[in-house]
């Protein structure tokens, strides 16, 4: 029976059918639901990793034991895991290991816009890209079999339109992989030197094995029409060209790494002009120039953002109908859920002048205005270094007003390393731990500090505190603060800045969109009170709107929080859903 799937779902059901038995990955947009997806099926084991790095050495693990596995990420999440990843492609496999890296063209959700297909070609190791959710399910079983063919990792790479698109999939049944026998050998295995220039070899000889192997890959497709305009094009940006353009030729490769040169060959050889439609960096483009085709492709499109199928279609000639443009709606940035017990934090911080360097998560919208109180966001982790480096610089004078901030999830991501750092070289940081007691903008996944596992069931605990002592900070100097008690935030934050040394702040409650049980009855607003200073505005509270005259709170949008109340200067916000 046929079934609409996402193209995450539809991994998941193909590492499913491949008969894998582990999954371990770290949550990033767009690729977090490959993993949830994984969950379900109660012949996979399933995991949350501290991060990418981790989920990818418990794959190898898993692979060296005989057993299929899978490691899902997004494509900065990769870099991440590029120091396991680049080793794994001398080592090789025993079971099959597929990673999933999900790209970002136009940077929906992610701070840079880079592209896998280059760590594909670094790392040495074959990658497939599917257009829609049945080659999702069908290139993922396809990427098991060409691991333990030619004993390499493989990559499955989509991008955001791809992973959270729904399209008809074909499920077939499962086919259980028997577990392969582990046999010692530590020229295969163990990378000292010695070994790995043999390995290197290996290496060498597979991909050109794979280069030779790939043009006779069912997955590449010529569909020859009209032979003026040929296009070369994978993932996404097929489907934007077959929409606007079925009559022309077309090479749709489902390998593009490496590429299979003799089938490109060929189809030049068949067209009077050569393009290739590629999302990101020139990959494909240049690969194929340099072996003497002529072909154009960058020169029209760019490297920055998405295709569509409307630029595709501009780029062919072509004119695709458009519906009547509505007037423009007022721009809509991203901004902190009501009740987000983030926005007290900001509003300290922003009401103190302080510098702060930040991290990736939820509280990066803390740099947009009205809080405006972030910056610097860098990378999962940076925070602290950033901090150490900034105040090593500017001396104590600006150790003072800076602040490292970052979440729970992220902290135990790659926060805890730089943290031992800034206390083993005796730096002067305050470091805020934001704890929501969950992994809020990939979708509230579980984290080793919220002592629930991926199936929600109970787990090791990691202690916040205890982690930060352990690293080097002085108990004295480790504080958990309520974020919605702002008079007794900042007055730690004021203490802890005064300290020469490293000093933690655990800002803990937990995410309003999971604590429903916190939730309180809407506030409102006393008109004969207000004195309209605006004050709660710079809260950036999408609960509080700025009217004609005056201002109300939206009893649609508010949680009770008492965010509003703390800053009210005239009391003039009170509860109940009417203002008096």
């Amino acid at each position: 029976m046929n079934d609409f799937m996402l193209g995450n779902e539809a991994i998941a059901r193909g590492a499913y059918e491949a008969g894998v038995r582990l999954v371990s990955s770290y949550p990033g947009t767009p690729s977090t639901e490959i993993t949830e997806y994984c969950a379900k099926y109660p012949e996979i084991y399933a995991e949350w990793a501290a991060n990418e790095k981790v989920a990818l050495e418990v794959c190898a693990g898993a692979s060296m034991a005989g057993a299929r596995s899978i490691c899902c990420m997004k494509h900065v999440g990769l870099n991440v895991a590029s120091d396991p990843l680049y080793t794994l492609a001398y080592t090789g496999v025993n079971g099959g290991l597929v990673v999933v890296v999900a790209d970002d063209p136009g940077m929906h959700s992610s701070q840079n816009e880079q592209d896998s297909r280059m760590h594909a070609r670094g790392s040495q190791v074959p990658m497939l890209e599917p257009s829609d959710s049945d080659e999702c399910r069908a290139f993922t079983k396809l990427a098991f079999e060409l691991s333990e063919k030619y004993d390499t990792p493989v990559f499955v790479r989509t991008t955001t339109r791809v992973a959270h698109a729904r399209s008809v999939v074909h499920p077939q049944e499962r086919v259980e992989a028997a577990l392969k026998p582990y046999q010692k050998d530590i020229s295969k295995w163990v990378m000292m030197p010695g070994m790995a220039k043999g390995r290197h070899v290996v290496v060498e000889k597979r991909m050109n094995d794979l280069a030779k192997d790939a043009s006779a890959l069912p997955v590449n497709r010529v569909e020859m029409g009209d032979t003026k305009i040929g296009v070369i094009c994978s993932g996404m940006a097929y489907q934007y060209v077959k929409e606007v353009a079925p009559e022309i030729s077309v090479l749709k490769l489902g390998i593009v790494n490496p590429l299979p040169m003799d089938l490109i060959a060929d189809f030049a050889r068949q067209v009077e002009t050569l393009y290739v439609f590629e999302e990101l960096e020139p990959v494909i483009e240049e690969q194929v120039a340099a072996h003497g085709i002529p072909v154009t492709g960058k020169a029209l499109t760019g490297r920055q953002g998405e295709l569509s199928a409307h630029k595709v279609a501009k780029l062919l000639g072509k004119e695709i109908p458009t519906a009547a443009q509505p007037d423009p709606v007022p721009a809509r940035p991203p901004v902190l859920c009501p009740g987000c017990p983030h926005r007290g934090v900001y509003a300290v911080l922003n009401k103190l002048k302080c510098t702060v360097t930040g991290d990736i998560g939820c509280y990066t919208l803390g740099a947009l205005p009205p809080l405006s109180a972030l910056d610097s966001t860098l990378c999962m982790g940076a925070s602290i270094g950033m901090s150490q480096g900034y105040n090593r610089m500017l001396g104590d004078s600006a150790a003072e007003k800076t602040v490292a901030v970052l979440g729970d999830s992220t902290f135990l991501h790659s926060g805890a390393t730089s943290l031992i750092s800034a206390c083993y070289n005796r730096a002067r940081v305050t470091v805020m731990i934001l704890d929501n007691s969950t992994t809020g903008m990939t979708g509230h996944q579980p984290n080793p500090s919220t002592g629930f596992d991926i199936h929600g069931e109970r787990t090791t605990q990691i202690s916040l505190t205890q982690l930060c002592e352990a690293c080097g900070v002085p108990k004295e100097h480790i504080r958990v603060c309520d974020p919605f008690d702002m008079k007794a935030l900042e007055a730690a934050i004021k203490e802890e800045n005064a300290f020469d040394g490293v000093s933690v702040i655990v800002a803990r409650r937990p995410c309003m969109l999971l604590d429903k049980k916190s939730r309180k009855s809407p506030l409102s607003i006393k008109a004969d009170a207000c004195r309209n200073c605006l004050s709660c505005m710079k809260l950036g509270c999408p609960a509080i709107e700025r009217m004609e005259k005056g201002v109300r709170i939206n009893p649609d949008l508010c949680v009770g929080c008492g965010h509003c109340q703390n800053v009210c200067p005239f009391g003039a916000i009170v509860e109940g859903s009417e203002a008096k």
